[in-house]
C-alpha cells in the first residue's frame, strides 16, 4: 500500500513538474504579460511620436511658413532684403 501511495506521489509530481517548471510554467507565463505590457506602453509612446511626425510632415507639405520656419531656426537662412541679428550671451567676469 504504502508503495502505491509512492508510486502515485511520484506521479502527481511529474504531472505537476511542467506547471511549475516547464516550457509553459506559471513563472513564464507571467514573464510574458511583464513583456507584453512594456511592448504595449512602448508601442503607445512610438505611437505619440509617430504622429506628430505625421502632423509636422503633412504641415511640410501643405504650408509655406513651416518651410520657412525650418529653414530659418534650423539652416539659418534669411530673406534677400532682412538683416539678422544674432544676440550672443558671453560669460560674465
Amino acid at each position: 500500500m504504502k508503495l502505491l501511495a509512492f508510486v502515485l506521489l511520484v506521479l502527481i509530481a511529474l504531472l505537476q513538474y511542467p506547471l511549475w517548471l516547464g516550457k509553459a510554467s506559471w513563472i513564464k507565463v507571467g514573464q510574458v504579460e511583464q513583456d507584453v505590457i512594456a511592448a504595449r506602453e512602448n508601442n503607445l509612446k512610438l505611437q505619440d511620436r509617430n504622429s506628430m511626425l505625421e502632423a509636422e510632415v503633412n504641415d511640410l507639405k501643405q504650408g509655406l511658413e513651416a518651410i520657412e520656419e525650418r529653414a530659418r531656426s534650423d539652416l539659418g537662412m534669411v530673406k534677400h532684403d532682412e538683416i539678422l541679428f544674432q544676440i550672443v550671451k558671453g560669460a560674465q567676469p
